[in-house]
């Protein structure tokens, strides 16, 4: 049998002892196999003497002239600058580190040969520190077949070095070390070439190759390894979607009479968008499997009586439900809306959280353990080991971005001491684009709320400079005296709690000066639980007319006497958390207004961000920019981003890919069940962890 190049140590190859095995693991480079998968990021074009009369802006280029003048300029910083001439045009190598012997060695009429990226200067064209050699009259240039490769490094890693270790994997590569595990009914299917041609011409693209198209990341060979690679992140999730659709749980035929009473004492119908959603999770809970259901709606659609309608269902049925959320704030909301709906019922709520003490939590525990709470509301504090459930059957969990994998499966064990599984419910009002919904949610059933509920009023948004700021203070003191109540929110981008609490409380204490007639509030992460809930009672009840906050407030406050909305800084976050904020106005029948106010110079990203936020209030428009600009890494926060360590692929830029992946995945998962676990061992070494939480 032969030995697979995933199987054969880097120190096996020449000039790897220890030290260099070190600096390769840092970069996981830790076999052949892996070397062979460590693709060029991009590639230089040196095979050509390029016409200087030809270059453009920005391209890296050999070119060849004689020097017509070398001189050192006097500028804000000292330079060598040295003129270079061909038969079609002219142009200048600028060096900003040089010796008297290199000004003597460029002198006018020698004959060089030089390599670099072509900027514009005050002199036209020009390369900084290029790469050179004096040549002589006759001398041609030795023309390569090939493109040079520019490969990913780490510290005491060079380009040379990685290119002779890449050189001698490539040695060893053939069909027979390098297993083809997609058949050749799905690569004909798909149009994808063999993976050895793939990575060989990866490594040693020919000099007609596409530049173009290897930059973008379309060429056929990127095709070929990103659509393997996201078939195996497929895979691994169908794996893990299959087998927890094999495990029991609770049966719920039907809405019951709890969910009938629930709707009959609340003031308002459910939008056909609820309904629908509701008939899917009936349909779920009926299977006698575990539900893995992801309901999305935007800010105010209604996700959370959806949630009390199947908690209803599930608490009709005699089990528990726990109700999971990531902020202090939003699990005081949950409380406050499920005690309300519920406590008329007969049936008792409980509250679990880090900062609940003494008897109080003892109570909570005990009325836990003991099924006396049906319906338990927490933050991460259900994790603990203290919390145990007596007959827990669903886990309803907001804004699952929040927690990791392994925190929301953690969850799930705590259900498991009579034998079945908890459902769980996944809700999110943060829209989840379709790329991501389609790879890091494809083992989760997907519910859109595409409704709002009537009466909601649309929200103008305006983005303004801070200079503007005395403006928009005098904008919110007009709004507060016609009977209206404002937020102002403050933004850092220091990620401690407490700067962030201060800048609040600089902000509150600089807008009571100016607004010194206004009953102005302040609530942010570090107050105590139950002055945060009292601060945010006042607002509720009108006692407070402006509320300045962190960003505690992003989700789960719901005043609809609220209609004008300032954030600071807006430059600073997210398109989703944006998003989040304003949707705590425009909750009740005035005209709504949000106001973002950013600090001059914006930057690209900056300015996109804040354009987007005034031209569409669409979550989904709004999360697929935010992938755009921010990457899957990035949006799904750090504990979630063991899906996303690509070797080859690039989520954003492979999306088009997709549904073809899904094809055939499910072709390769129902058709050649023996090649998924060396497909999955391939790309995902620790597949194992992906199956089994």
């Amino acid at each position: 049998m032969i030995d697979g190049l995933d199987t054969q140590d880097v120190r096996e190859l020449k000039g790897v002892g220890d030290a260099m095995a070190e600096k390769l693991a840092k970069l996981h480079l830790n076999t052949v196999q892996d070397l062979l998968f460590h693709l060029p990021i991009r590639y230089q074009d040196r095979t050509r003497v390029v016409p200087i009369g030809q270059l453009r802006f920005g391209d890296e280029a050999v070119i060849e002239g004689h020097v017509t003048g070398c001189e050192v300029k006097m500028g804000k910083r000292r330079s060598l600058l040295c003129r270079i001439k061909d038969h079609t045009g002219t142009l200048c190598l600028r060096f900003f580190h040089f010796s008297a012997a290199q000004k003597k060695q460029l002198e006018a009429g020698v004959r060089v040969r030089c390599f670099g990226e072509i900027r514009r200067g005050s002199s036209g064209f020009e390369i900084y520190h290029p790469e050179y050699k004096v040549i002589g009259e006759e001398e041609t240039q030795e023309e390569s077949a090939q493109l040079t490769p520019i490969y990913p490094l780490t510290e005491g890693l060079t380009q040379t070095k990685i290119r002779l270790l890449c050189e001698q994997a490539l040695e060893r590569l053939t069909p027979y070390n390098l297993q083809e595990w997609l058949p050749d009914e799905i690569r004909a299917q798909f149009s994808l070439p063999p993976l050895c041609d793939a990575i060989q011409f990866l490594h040693h693209p020919s000099r007609e190759a596409n530049l173009d198209q290897l930059r973008s990341g379309s060429h056929p060979a990127q095709y070929r390894l990103s659509f393997e690679e996201l078939m195996a992140h497929q895979l691994s999730l169908i794996g893990k979607r299959v087998k927890a659709k094999q495990d029991v749980a609770i049966k719920v035929h039907a809405a019951g009479e709890l969910s009938q009473q629930l709707l009959q004492q609340l003031p308002f119908s459910p939008t056909k968008a609820q309904q629908r959603v509701f008939g899917e999770i009936l349909a779920d809970l009926g299977t006698g499997h575990p539900m893995l259901r992801l309901v999305q709606g935007d800010v105010g659609s209604g996700k959370t009586l959806v949630a009390a309608l199947a908690a209803a269902s599930v608490v009709q049925a005699g089990y528990q439900v726990a109700i999971m959320a990531p902020t202090e704030i939003l699990t005081e909301q949950h409380y406050i809306n499920f005690t309300q709906w519920f406590t008329p019922l007969g049936l008792k709520v409980a509250w679990m959280t880090g900062k609940l003490k003494g008897k109080v939590r003892e109570k909570e525990l005990a009325d836990i353990a003991s099924g006396a709470a049906q319906i338990v509301v927490g933050t991460h504090a259900l994790f603990q080991d203290t919390v145990e459930f007596d007959r827990l059957a669903m886990a309803i969990i907001d804004e699952q971005h929040r927690f990791g994998v392994h925190q929301r499966m953690a969850l799930r064990e705590k259900g498991m001491k009579h034998g079945f599984q908890p459902h769980q419910l996944i809700m999110t009002a943060t829209p989840i684009p379709r790329t991501l919904a389609m790879s890091a949610y494809a083992d989760l059933d997907c519910s859109i709320i595409d409704e709002l509920p009537p009466g909601r009023t649309p929200i103008n948004t305006i983005v303004v400079s801070d200079q503007r700021r005395q403006e928009v203070i005098d904008r919110v003191k007009s709004a507060c005296e016609e009977g209206k109540q404002a937020y102002w929110v403050c933004t850092l981008i220091e990620e401690s709690e407490a700067l962030q609490c201060q800048a609040a409380e600089d902000t509150a204490l600089l807008l009571q000066e100016q607004l010194s007639e206004l009953r102005i509030g302040l609530v942010h992460g570090r107050l105590k639980a139950q002055e945060k809930a009292d601060i945010m009672a006042q607002f509720k009840a009108g006692d407070i007319q402006l509320l300045v906050a962190t960003t505690v407030i992003e989700v789960g406050v719901d005043v609809p006497n609220a209609s004008l909305m300032v954030i600071e800084n807006p430059e600073r976050l997210g398109l989703a958390q944006l998003h989040q904020l304003r949707g705590r106005v425009g909750r009740g029948q005035a005209a709504s207004h949000c106001v973002l106010l950013y600090k001059a110079p914006l930057g690209q990203q900056g300015k996109e961000r804040l354009s987007t936020m005034r031209e569409t209030s669409d979550g989904f428009k709004i999360a697929e920019k935010d992938l755009e600009l921010r990457g899957p890494g990035e949006l799904l926060g750090t504990r979630q981003t063991g899906l996303w360590e690509f070797k080859v692929a690039d989520l954003q830029r492979d999306k088009g890919l997709l549904d073809d992946v899904q094809r055939a995945a499910s072709l390769l998962y129902h058709h050649y069940p023996d090649r998924i676990s060396p497909l999955l061992s391939r790309w995902l070494p620790n597949h194992g962890q992906y199956l089994n939480v």
